[in-house]
């Protein structure tokens, strides 16, 4: 049995799915309704005499020779990307949209002003923010841009360091009036700490207890460095937070900073196919521009 010609656009709704494993999913990242996602997918099968996918309950998932069409599919794809951004003019190029996935305390006190600001000056850009806790794969094309707290060392990803920023032991006035005074490290063992759920950590960058005492373990623990924060201005106890976020609060007072100063990275990370899209590469620099202009407050020192 012979293949027939086949439709190229049904390449997007396969990719879709293989990326998703959900015709909702994909149905909803394609702005279609799930229906015609299935029968494109069915549709693209009978033109290759090809079986895709293993279709159970819990989701589809690629067969042998899906997995083979999606490494052909995905370059198809990234010549598609290339050639838009090389044959488009500015104006059209800069519209459109653009998803950026970060942390969440870097999205929500850093990224939101900042886009908002980018939003005003080119009103055709759809500026998509996602702030949750976990790495976002740019491979799946959950995210055009992602900032990351470590390099990526494989897959075809282009990365710049945008900043390195500080971290420090902090509490609320409350919580300190009311608990044992800390002179040193040791003194920590008498109160409450907040934290990471250890096994919810999703880079080995926050996983900061080891490196301010191997003794003590947080009694308080979330995914979010947000949660953290109210938490510890609501007087739950100690916790280590950016010093972007928490010393622009006049309710939390930085603990031992002369003694535990923690610090680390944040990186701008693209997919290489994408990099030079004009609405990708205006994103990126107005973000790593926008930081370059505010470096100070990343590199707070609570003592000075």
């Amino acid at each position: 049995m012979h293949s027939t010609p086949y439709n190229w656009d049904d390449l997007r709704f396969f990719l879709a799915v293989a990326r998703t494993g959900r015709l909702t999913a994909a149905a909803r990242q394609l702005g279609a309704e799930h229906t015609t996602v299935s029968r494109r997918v069915t549709n693209l099968e009978k033109a290759m005499n090809a079986k895709l996918f293993e279709r159970r309950p819990q989701g589809y998932s690629l067969t042998e020779q899906g997995t083979k069409l999606l490494i052909s599919a995905e370059e198809i794809e990234s010549v598609a990307i290339t050639a838009q951004g090389e044959i488009t003019d500015a104006d059209y190029a800069l519209s459109g949209a653009v998803r950026v996935g970060s942390p969440d305390g870097f999205g929500t006190y850093f990224l939101a002003p900042c886009l908002a600001k980018l939003s005003l000056l080119h009103s055709d850009l759809e500026l998509q923010l996602v702030t949750m806790p976990r790495v976002f794969s740019l491979s799946k094309r959950e995210a055009d841009i992602a900032i990351g707290l470590e390099r990526p060392r494989e897959g075809r990803l282009h990365s710049r360091k945008l900043t390195n920023y500080t971290l420090c032991l902090f509490a609320s006035k409350e919580y300190l009036s009311r608990s044992p005074v800390i002179h040193d490290v040791g003194d920590l063992n008498a109160h409450r700490i907040l934290g990471y759920i250890d096994d919810l950590i999703f880079t080995p960058e926050l996983d900061y207890m080891p490196e301010v005492s191997k003794s003590i373990r947080p009694q308080l623990t979330s995914t979010s460095v947000v949660v953290q924060m109210m938490a510890t201005k609501a007087g739950a106890g100690i916790c280590v937070l950016p010093t972007f976020i928490a010393a622009r609060d006049p309710d939390l007072v930085a603990i031992l900073a002369d003694k535990i100063m923690l610090v680390r990275s944040f990186w701008l990370i693209v997919h290489s196919d994408m990099r030079d899209l004009a609405r990708i590469k205006t994103v990126s620099d107005f973000v790593a521009g926008d930081i370059r202009d505010k470096r100070d407050i990343f590199l707070h020192n609570p003592l000075s």
